[in-house]
């Protein structure tokens, strides 16, 4: 039997937070495979000028385009920037996260807010506005979860549970959008060393111990979360709907 090679060509893809870390990693990865990619970023414009230098090396068109996600007034603008420039979008890629690390009883209004919105409160306009370039031919919208959905982690109170919400509306969202041929699924990443874990007090005793308890032997890499990205765009995936892909090397199943 013959290798199976996943061919994205003449598709377009959406990446928030596509400017590093698995972001990148993914834009990457759906750029080899033959996708045109906007990347979308806040604050790393040259992070993310990177990024599209990176898939313009694999010879695909790509977009930088800054925007808060976060915040609802900008997608519509966004939407519209991929649709001119690429007519088309096949896949949605919510990746863009932000949050308050703090105990539960600390947290305020606004860091509970913050977190809940970006992290789970765009997805649901990004896959309104997205559905007009998406009807006509179907296409994939994946969002990046992570294990403080259904674990408790100390501090992470408030991306927790705005994971948790996110993979909650990934099921609903993949009922109603399944028939008109969208997949809708998550994957939910295990500890992955990116700059996100900077702002983890415990960062280093967090990595060992991670270290320790996957049975795989190592970290997960941004890379092998974009593995599984690209597996759920392809028609591999076509059976795969509503689900949140764990991927962890087997971290979760230890206890």
């Amino acid at each position: 039997m013959g290798a199976f090679t996943i061919d994205l060509s003449g598709k377009a893809a959406l990446v928030t937070g596509g400017s590093r870390g698995i972001g990148r990693a993914i834009a990457l990865r759906l750029a080899e495979a033959g996708a045109d990619v906007a990347v979308n970023y806040l604050r790393q414009r040259t992070a993310a000028e990177e990024t599209v230098r990176l898939v313009e090396k694999t010879g695909r068109r790509a977009l930088a385009i800054r925007a808060n996600v976060g915040e609802v007034e900008n997608i519509p603008g966004m939407i519209s920037e991929i649709g001119e420039a690429f007519g088309r979008l096949d896949i949605l890629v919510s990746n863009a996260a932000s949050g308050v690390l703090k105990p539960a009883l600390e947290l305020n209004e606004h860091h509970w807010h913050w977190t809940m919105d970006i992290n789970a409160g765009t997805l649901l306009p990004l896959t309104q506005h997205a559905l007009p370039l998406m009807e006509a031919h179907g296409g994939h919208i994946i969002a990046v979860s992570s294990l403080g959905s259904v674990r408790a982690i100390p501090n992470y109170a408030a991306v927790g549970a705005s994971k948790a919400a996110l993979e909650s509306l990934i099921r609903h969202l993949a009922v109603e959008l399944a028939a008109r041929n969208i997949h809708v699924n998550a994957v939910s990443a295990g500890v992955v060393d990116t700059d996100a874990l900077k702002h983890f007090p415990n960062r280093d005793q967090l990595l060992e111990t991670s270290r320790q308890k996957t049975p795989s032997g190592r970290l997960t890499t941004p890379e092998d979360v974009a593995d599984v990205v690209l597996m759920l765009c392809s028609s591999l995936a076509q059976q795969i709907h509503g689900q949140t892909i764990v991927v962890d090397g087997g971290y979760a199943i230890m206890g």
